[in-house]
């Protein structure tokens, strides 16, 4: 058997079992290919150049163990490999944070909100940082500034730590366990923010792979707006005078609107549309509040 007759049959197990994708895939095939180049310690990357590499029965029967443990446990394949893919950089992630996937990673790396910023920005907070991939793109892309990554979970800031080092820029990025913006000290030029957004209908039926995932990190209350009316109540007074927020609401869009009915935003288009992100200056909170 072939590395991609494995990938193909893997992919069929996994439509059979009737699994979920939103991970890091989309398809079975994806998740699959996934699966089996890790399991086999190839590159992610390369299936093209392995693909008619025969697999050996031992390594068939490792494939297999470790499909069988993503059907009947329905936990992302990340959770399984330890390793999350964020713009082509890579992250450590367990079940202590959420599996990296923010639509602000692909407009930090596409210069999607460049225009709102200023030459002289150099403080930037990832605030619900969960397991640091934000902040470490933030540096990775603005070399000048300096990150703070913050969150209320103990357990996920273990989590960025380790990712944080990860990337070498300990020196840069600064972790901080508080809730909300309780305990950073700004003035910050640009807020990241991929907060828990879910509305309590939606956490009801989400699949198993989210439900693996901790709540705390996805649950928003009744209309998704618990954290957000916080957040947005409170940014402006850490934030310089030019500054602005990037907010992801995921697919909140309506339940935002009608929480915030005379905040002017920008919306940000991503791959998924222009209903996921937006942003907002800190002169229009400071009209909110």
């Amino acid at each position: 058997m072939t590395v991609l007759e494995l990938i193909e049959q893997g992919a069929s197990r996994l439509e059979a079992a009737g699994v979920s994708y939103g991970h890091g895939t989309a398809n079975a095939f994806d998740e699959a290919a996934w699966l089996v180049l890790w399991r086999l310690g190839l590159p992610l990357d390369a299936l093209d150049e392995v693909s008619n590499r025969l697999v050996t029965q031992e390594e068939q029967a490792q494939v297999a163990t470790l499909f069988e443990s993503r059907i009947s446990t329905r936990k992302p394949a990340a959770y399984l490999t330890r390793e999350a893919w964020l713009q082509g950089v890579p992250f450590y992630v367990d079940e202590r944070a959420i599996v990296p996937r923010s639509f602000i990673a692909e407009l930090l790396m596409d210069g999607g909100f460049d225009y709102w910023l200023r030459e002289d920005t150099s403080k930037v907070l990832d605030l619900c940082t969960g397991n640091g991939s934000l902040a470490v793109l933030a540096a990775m892309v603005f070399p000048e500034v300096t990150v703070v990554g913050a969150d209320l979970s103990p357990d996920a800031l273990a989590v960025a730590r380790i990712n944080v080092d990860k990337h070498g820029l300990a020196e840069r990025i600064t972790l901080v366990e508080c809730d909300g913006l309780s305990k950073v000290e700004g003035p910050f030029d640009l807020i990241l923010c991929n907060p828990p957004y879910v509305n309590s209908g939606s956490m009801a039926t989400l699949p198993a792979e989210y439900q693996a995932e901790p709540a705390l990190a996805l649950a928003g209350g009744t209309d998704g707006m618990d954290f957000i009316r916080t957040l947005l109540r409170d940014a402006a007074a850490k934030m310089s005078p030019e500054a602005v927020l990037v907010l992801e609401i995921g697919n909140e869009r309506e339940h935002f609107e009608a929480a915030f009915p005379t905040l002017e935003v920008f919306w940000l288009e991503t791959s998924a549309g222009e209903d996921q992100v937006l942003l907002v200056t800190r002169d229009a909170l400071a009209a909110l509040s």
